[in-house]
Protein backbone atom coordinates (compact mmCIF):
# COMPACT_ATOMS: atom_id res chain seq x y z
CA UNK A 1 0.00 0.00 0.00
CA UNK A 2 1.76 3.04 -0.73
CA UNK A 3 0.93 5.43 2.09
CA UNK A 4 1.25 8.89 0.36
CA UNK A 5 4.34 10.05 2.47
CA UNK A 6 6.84 10.16 -0.43
CA UNK A 7 8.95 13.54 -0.52
CA UNK A 8 6.89 14.53 2.41
CA UNK A 9 8.87 16.81 5.41
CA UNK A 10 8.44 14.99 8.44
CA UNK A 11 9.81 15.96 12.17
CA UNK A 12 10.24 13.45 14.51
CA UNK A 13 11.41 14.83 17.86
CA UNK A 14 12.91 12.59 20.64
CA UNK A 15 14.01 10.30 17.61
CA UNK A 16 17.82 9.19 18.62
CA UNK A 17 16.68 6.20 20.33
CA UNK A 18 13.50 3.74 21.13
CA UNK A 19 9.99 4.76 19.47
CA UNK A 20 11.06 8.06 17.91
CA UNK A 21 14.10 6.15 16.10
CA UNK A 22 11.14 3.56 15.12
CA UNK A 23 9.08 5.97 13.88
CA UNK A 24 11.70 8.19 12.11
CA UNK A 25 13.16 4.77 10.26
CA UNK A 26 9.57 3.92 9.22
CA UNK A 27 8.94 7.19 7.44
CA UNK A 28 12.26 7.41 6.07
CA UNK A 29 11.14 3.78 4.61
CA UNK A 30 8.30 5.50 2.88
CA UNK A 31 9.93 8.06 1.22
CA UNK A 32 9.77 10.98 3.25
CA UNK A 33 12.27 13.50 4.27
CA UNK A 34 13.09 13.02 8.22
CA UNK A 35 14.49 15.22 10.68
CA UNK A 36 15.27 13.97 13.71
CA UNK A 37 15.99 15.62 17.12
CA UNK A 38 18.02 14.89 19.76
CA UNK A 39 19.77 16.20 22.85
CA UNK A 40 22.94 14.65 21.56
CA UNK A 41 24.53 15.65 17.93
CA UNK A 42 26.23 12.05 17.82
CA UNK A 43 23.27 10.27 18.26
CA UNK A 44 21.35 11.98 16.15
CA UNK A 45 23.65 11.93 13.13
CA UNK A 46 23.91 8.51 13.72
CA UNK A 47 20.09 8.00 13.24
CA UNK A 48 20.36 10.57 10.60
CA UNK A 49 23.28 8.57 8.34
CA UNK A 50 21.19 5.05 8.79
CA UNK A 51 17.83 7.45 7.06
CA UNK A 52 19.51 7.34 3.85
CA UNK A 53 20.06 11.00 2.05
CA UNK A 54 16.57 12.39 3.24
CA UNK A 55 17.71 12.53 6.75
CA UNK A 56 19.21 15.29 8.93
CA UNK A 57 19.99 15.78 12.41
CA UNK A 58 19.24 18.59 14.85
CA UNK A 59 20.38 19.36 18.50
CA UNK A 60 17.25 19.97 20.53
CA UNK A 61 15.93 19.43 23.92
CA UNK A 62 12.19 19.66 24.18
CA UNK A 63 12.60 21.16 27.75
CA UNK A 64 14.40 24.41 25.98
CA UNK A 65 10.95 26.03 24.66
CA UNK A 66 13.34 29.34 23.49
CA UNK A 67 15.03 26.69 20.89
CA UNK A 68 11.72 25.64 18.96
CA UNK A 69 11.98 28.74 16.50
CA UNK A 70 15.44 27.64 15.94
CA UNK A 71 15.06 24.23 15.28
CA UNK A 72 11.96 25.00 12.79
CA UNK A 73 13.56 28.14 11.02
CA UNK A 74 16.67 25.10 10.43
CA UNK A 75 14.45 22.28 9.36
CA UNK A 76 12.62 24.81 6.75
CA UNK A 77 15.65 26.03 5.65
CA UNK A 78 17.56 22.42 5.04
CA UNK A 79 14.25 20.27 3.94
CA UNK A 80 11.36 22.70 3.70
CA UNK A 81 8.05 23.19 5.88
CA UNK A 82 6.89 20.83 7.74
CA UNK A 83 4.24 18.45 6.78
CA UNK A 84 4.36 15.68 9.39
CA UNK A 85 4.78 16.27 13.36
CA UNK A 86 5.63 13.61 15.00
CA UNK A 87 5.67 14.62 19.06
CA UNK A 88 7.98 12.64 21.19
CA UNK A 89 10.01 12.82 24.01
CA UNK A 90 11.33 10.52 26.81
CA UNK A 91 8.95 9.69 29.55
CA UNK A 92 9.25 11.76 32.71
CA UNK A 93 10.90 10.07 36.03
CA UNK A 94 9.22 7.24 37.58
CA UNK A 95 8.61 6.76 41.13
CA UNK A 96 6.55 4.36 43.66
CA UNK A 97 4.96 7.48 45.76
CA UNK A 98 3.23 9.96 43.69
CA UNK A 99 3.53 12.74 45.91
CA UNK A 100 7.48 12.45 46.09
CA UNK A 101 7.97 14.48 42.95
CA UNK A 102 10.05 17.85 43.04
CA UNK A 103 7.93 21.01 42.14
CA UNK A 104 10.69 21.45 39.19
CA UNK A 105 10.03 18.04 38.26
CA UNK A 106 6.63 18.42 38.03
CA UNK A 107 7.14 21.73 35.84
CA UNK A 108 9.58 19.72 33.58
CA UNK A 109 7.06 17.06 32.95
CA UNK A 110 4.50 20.21 32.00
CA UNK A 111 7.16 21.75 29.39
CA UNK A 112 8.16 18.67 27.92
CA UNK A 113 4.85 17.04 27.51
CA UNK A 114 2.30 19.79 27.06
CA UNK A 115 4.23 23.40 26.24
CA UNK A 116 7.10 21.79 23.77
CA UNK A 117 4.56 20.39 21.73
CA UNK A 118 2.19 23.14 21.83
CA UNK A 119 5.14 25.63 21.17
CA UNK A 120 6.22 23.68 17.85
CA UNK A 121 2.41 23.54 16.60
CA UNK A 122 2.38 27.29 16.92
CA UNK A 123 5.11 27.27 14.34
CA UNK A 124 4.08 24.62 11.90
CA UNK A 125 0.21 24.38 12.08
CA UNK A 126 -0.40 27.92 10.21
CA UNK A 127 2.04 26.62 6.83
CA UNK A 128 -0.01 23.33 7.20
CA UNK A 129 -3.33 25.02 7.35
CA UNK A 130 -2.39 27.09 4.06
CA UNK A 131 -1.19 24.10 2.09
CA UNK A 132 -4.27 22.21 2.95
CA UNK A 133 -2.42 19.47 4.08
CA UNK A 134 -0.85 18.31 7.59
CA UNK A 135 -0.14 15.19 9.90
CA UNK A 136 0.16 15.53 13.42
CA UNK A 137 0.47 12.58 15.67
CA UNK A 138 1.51 12.32 19.27
CA UNK A 139 3.55 9.66 21.04
CA UNK A 140 1.75 9.58 24.34
CA UNK A 141 0.88 6.17 26.68
CA UNK A 142 -2.01 4.49 27.88
CA UNK A 143 -1.14 6.34 31.30
CA UNK A 144 -3.23 9.26 29.44
CA UNK A 145 -6.29 7.12 29.53
CA UNK A 146 -5.75 4.79 32.48
CA UNK A 147 -3.00 5.92 35.32
CA UNK A 148 -0.23 3.47 36.50
CA UNK A 149 1.77 3.13 39.07
CA UNK A 150 4.86 4.42 39.23
CA UNK A 151 4.25 7.03 36.59
CA UNK A 152 2.24 9.81 37.97
CA UNK A 153 3.75 12.71 35.78
CA UNK A 154 2.56 11.06 33.21
CA UNK A 155 -1.06 9.82 34.08
CA UNK A 156 -1.50 14.05 35.37
CA UNK A 157 0.08 15.36 32.21
CA UNK A 158 -0.29 13.62 29.30
CA UNK A 159 -4.58 13.62 29.03
CA UNK A 160 -4.04 17.18 28.92
CA UNK A 161 -2.10 17.07 25.40
CA UNK A 162 -4.82 14.27 23.91
CA UNK A 163 -7.43 17.19 25.15
CA UNK A 164 -5.60 19.68 23.06
CA UNK A 165 -5.70 18.12 20.39
CA UNK A 166 -9.07 16.66 20.09
CA UNK A 167 -9.69 20.25 19.63
CA UNK A 168 -7.15 21.53 17.39
CA UNK A 169 -8.58 18.21 15.35
CA UNK A 170 -12.02 19.93 15.06
CA UNK A 171 -10.43 23.52 14.16
CA UNK A 172 -8.74 21.96 11.46
CA UNK A 173 -10.14 18.91 9.83
CA UNK A 174 -11.16 21.23 7.09
CA UNK A 175 -8.18 22.11 5.68
CA UNK A 176 -6.42 18.91 5.60
CA UNK A 177 -5.02 18.60 8.94
CA UNK A 178 -5.49 15.99 10.79
CA UNK A 179 -4.15 15.79 14.82
CA UNK A 180 -3.96 12.00 16.60
CA UNK A 181 -1.92 10.10 19.07
CA UNK A 182 -0.72 6.53 19.72
CA UNK A 183 -1.19 5.19 23.17
CA UNK A 184 2.15 2.65 23.60
CA UNK A 185 1.58 0.15 26.44
CA UNK A 186 4.22 -2.00 27.79
CA UNK A 187 6.97 -1.87 24.66
CA UNK A 188 10.31 -3.45 24.52
CA UNK A 189 12.65 -0.48 24.88
CA UNK A 190 15.27 1.16 26.96
CA UNK A 191 12.84 2.50 29.73
CA UNK A 192 10.86 -0.20 30.26
CA UNK A 193 14.17 -2.80 30.36
CA UNK A 194 15.09 0.04 33.13
CA UNK A 195 12.29 0.11 34.96
CA UNK A 196 12.19 -3.83 35.09
CA UNK A 197 15.64 -4.43 35.51
CA UNK A 198 16.32 -7.01 32.50
CA UNK A 199 14.51 -7.18 29.16
CA UNK A 200 14.20 -10.67 30.93
CA UNK A 201 12.07 -9.61 33.82
CA UNK A 202 10.14 -6.77 31.71
CA UNK A 203 9.15 -10.16 28.90
CA UNK A 204 8.05 -12.77 32.00
CA UNK A 205 5.86 -10.02 33.39
CA UNK A 206 4.41 -9.24 29.92
CA UNK A 207 3.51 -13.10 30.03
CA UNK A 208 1.49 -12.97 32.68
CA UNK A 209 -0.12 -9.15 32.57
CA UNK A 210 -0.31 -8.79 29.08
CA UNK A 211 -3.34 -10.54 27.60
CA UNK A 212 -1.34 -10.56 24.40
CA UNK A 213 1.64 -12.68 26.38
CA UNK A 214 4.49 -10.43 25.40
CA UNK A 215 5.72 -6.70 25.12
CA UNK A 216 5.10 -4.91 21.89
CA UNK A 217 8.10 -3.90 19.65
CA UNK A 218 8.92 -0.71 18.61
CA UNK A 219 8.11 -1.47 15.02
CA UNK A 220 4.24 -2.03 16.08
CA UNK A 221 4.32 1.21 17.12
CA UNK A 222 5.92 2.74 14.77
CA UNK A 223 3.45 1.03 12.03
CA UNK A 224 0.91 2.49 13.66
CA UNK A 225 2.21 6.07 13.98
CA UNK A 226 3.34 5.84 10.15
CA UNK A 227 -0.45 5.01 9.19
CA UNK A 228 -1.74 7.83 11.30
CA UNK A 229 0.46 10.40 9.56
CA UNK A 230 0.10 8.89 5.93
CA UNK A 231 -2.62 10.58 3.25
CA UNK A 232 -4.56 7.34 3.51
CA UNK A 233 -5.41 8.48 6.92
CA UNK A 234 -6.79 11.80 5.87
CA UNK A 235 -10.30 11.11 7.33
CA UNK A 236 -8.98 9.99 10.66
CA UNK A 237 -8.21 13.13 13.38
CA UNK A 238 -8.92 13.42 17.25
CA UNK A 239 -8.52 9.73 17.94
CA UNK A 240 -6.27 7.92 20.39
CA UNK A 241 -4.91 4.39 19.13
CA UNK A 242 -4.04 1.75 21.56
CA UNK A 243 -1.22 -0.23 21.32
CA UNK A 244 -0.66 -2.07 24.30
CA UNK A 245 -1.68 -5.98 23.64
CA UNK A 246 -4.94 -5.83 25.55
CA UNK A 247 -3.69 -4.58 28.48
CA UNK A 248 -5.74 -1.43 28.84
CA UNK A 249 -9.33 -2.28 30.25
CA UNK A 250 -10.59 0.84 29.95
CA UNK A 251 -12.75 2.21 27.11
Amino acid sequence: MDLGCNGRVALVTGASRGIGRGIAEALAAEGARVAVTSRSADAGAAVAAGLGGGGKAYVFDSDDLGAVDGLVRAVERDLGPVEIYVANTGGPPVAADPLSFTEEQWAAAHRTLILSPMKILERVLPSMRKRGWGRVVAVSSSAAIEPLPGLQLSNAHRPGLLAAFKHLARETAGDGVTFNAVLPGRILTDRIVGNSGSAEAAQEAARTEVPAGRLGTVEEIAAAAVFLASDRASYVTGQSLLVDGGLTRSW
